[in-house]
């Protein structure tokens, strides 16, 4: 065979070589291409599943958003929602009619400065500027990303409260009528009768004066149960005046001896106050000091015993601390002893604490009894000072405005 024919024949065995790598190569790819679209055709239908179930859960999504929008629409309160920079974010219509448009993309503090009024001692209650009564709570997002606030109308719960609070102050104005007629008439007929024997002209001296003393301790018992009653009837609401605590003080203990008017029973008190100037009512306050005072004189009976009433400053507050070291009063008592018409004693009214309560709570103050059995009572009263009472009343010392603060946080 020439070179020229192998020559030929090697290209020709290169050519068949070429064509079968060719062929190899183009199968190859076409098994490579049906693989890839099958790959295709699964991540396509994987693709249309989870295309389809997020369609389901985007539904699902939208109709639970329709159905919470149908439940705000139709709750009775208003319901804001804040982000975490306190922007109102969402809210519903009675949110809308309560508080004005515009409320959303507001800043929240701005929309309360604009449509709410804070009366009350409760930072959870407002007014609007339509008088409405609102109660306002709040509740945090998970994560500090925001709050929700809902606004309840309460107007005709706070209405009916105060009818509910008058009827009850009228039946108990009842009650102390009926009590006080009995209360009034027993120790009058003991004062006419011993006025009766004073014009007897053949009494000795001796029986003169102790007739009257009779008559005038008979006396001292119906002004406190006059001033008890007028107290009582006026719910609490006293004229306020500025006075020295060091000069009630002393009319207190001058008032002590006239009315026990015995030496078994010593009256300790004890003024550690730089400064005892007070507003508030100096009669009632002596008077309700004077009740807690023959409470425990009554509590002592006729054993020698020991009162002591000391006043010292506690922060913004005066304190007031009545002591005695008679038998205790037991835990049962102590629950109620405050309550109208509430007494152990077979002669009582049951108004003097409530009286006491009464005033103290006029002033702003808080009056609590701790008591051991057979290691005495003690009578602990709070009062404001002058400065903390004056940051109270912002419009001057008003009694009234006491009074009207503390009944309508009585109601709250």
């Amino acid at each position: 065979m020439t070179t020229q024919n192998l020559q030929k024949a090697r290209k020709s065995e290169q050519l068949t070589n070429a064509f079968h790598i060719f062929n190899e190569l183009s199968q190859n790819l076409s098994n490579s291409y049906q693989g890839l679209e099958e790959q295709i055709a699964k991540l396509n239908r994987e693709l249309a599943f989870a295309r389809s179930e997020r369609l389901k859960t985007l539904e699902e999504k939208e109709k639970l958003a329709n159905h919470l929008e149908k439940i705000l629409a139709a709750l009775p309160a208003g319901v804001i929602v804040l982000d975490a920079q306190g922007k109102i974010v969402n809210c519903n219509s009675v949110a809308i009619n309560f508080l004005g448009e515009p409320i959303v993309e507001r800043i929240w503090a701005e929309v309360m400065a604009r449509s709410l009024i804070f009366v009350s001692n409760n930072p959870h209650e407002c007014q609007l500027v339509s008088g409405k009564r609102i109660n306002m709570t709040t509740s945090q997002l998970e994560n500090d990303s925001g709050q929700i606030i809902l606004l309840s109308d309460v107007s005709e719960m706070r209405t009916l409260q105060d009818v509910l609070n008058q009827q009850k102050h009228l039946s108990a104005m009842g009650e102390m009528v009926a009590s006080m007629a009995h209360q009034v008439r027993t120790p009058l007929a003991t004062a006419i009768l011993y006025a009766s024997q004073l014009s007897k002209p053949l009494i000795d001296k001796e029986k003169k004066q102790r007739f009257s003393e009779k008559i005038l301790e008979r006396l001292l018992y119906l002004e406190r149960q006059v001033n008890d009653m007028l107290i009582f009837a006026k719910d609490g609401r006293l004229a306020m005046e500025q006075f020295s605590l060091a000069t009630l003080l002393t009319h207190l203990s001058d008032g002590f001896r006239d009315y026990v008017g015995q030496d078994k029973i010593e009256l300790k008190i004890i003024n550690t106050l730089s400064d005892d100037e007070m507003i508030g009512n100096e009669n009632a306050l002596r008077g309700a000091l004077m009740n807690l005072l023959n409470n425990a004189v009554d509590a002592i009976g006729v054993v020698v015993g020991t009162i002591t009433v000391s006043v010292s400053q506690y922060g913004g507050h005066v304190r007031i601390a009545i002591r005695d070291n008679g038998p205790g009063v037991a835990e049962e008592l102590r629950q109620r002893i405050f309550e109208p018409f509430f007494t152990t004693k077979p002669s009582g009214t049951g108004l003097g604490l409530a009286v006491v309560d009464s005033v103290i709570r006029a002033h702003g103050g808080k009056i609590q009894i701790d008591s051991t059995i057979g290691r005495g009572t003690v009578f602990n009263i709070m009062l404001p000072d002058k400065n903390q009472t004056l940051s109270l009343l912002p419009g001057g010392f008003s009694g009234k405005a006491i009074a009207e603060r503390e009944m309508r946080h009585e109601t709250v």
